[in-house]
């Protein structure tokens, strides 16, 4: 096991597992190190067993789910079922048509902390973080990450 040497906050981005978009990660790991976050970037048509896996390596404050292709409300349910016990947010495009308020609550009834449409304004993200800064920063505990190496050895 090593220990993470920054003392700030951990953010792991993904996308879903259908989702070949990479712009989308880059424009969130960028603006979640502007806010102070060590970032697990694990690129674009993420599979859902890789993202439990880097769960088990790296103890995230934050995961961010990233969808474009409009699949999101198709494929979160099962990865989110997967992420319990971590708080996780998704956004972006999550359907080919209109996002309903109940679609949204079925998220959220799965254990997402706050999704995102893509018609909202990027402030409405940086706003979460920083309430999750001003709210949480002096209660986060130490992070620990364990290297593959440490698991199998």
């Amino acid at each position: 096991m090593s220990v993470n040497s920054s003392s700030g906050p951990v953010a792991v981005v993904a996308t879903i597992s259908s989702d070949a978009h990479s712009w989308n990660l880059v424009v969130l790991q960028l603006l979640l190190e502007e806010h102070g976050y060590t970032v697990h970037n694990l690129g674009p048509c993420t599979p859902p067993a890789e993202l439990v896996d880097c769960l088990r390596f790296v103890r995230p404050d934050l995961v961010v789910l990233s969808t474009v292709n409009g699949h999101g409300l198709i494929e979160l349910p099962q990865v989110v079922r997967d992420l319990r016990g971590t708080r996780v947010v998704a956004g972006g495009k999550l359907n080919t048509t209109r996002v309903r308020a109940d679609d949204i609550r079925r998220l959220m009834d799965l254990g997402v902390d706050r999704v995102f449409t893509e018609s909202e304004p990027l402030e409405a993200f940086l706003g979460y973080l920083r309430a999750l800064d001003r709210s949480e920063r002096s209660l986060r505990p130490a992070h620990r990450e364990m290297s593959p190496r440490a698991v199998a050895g």
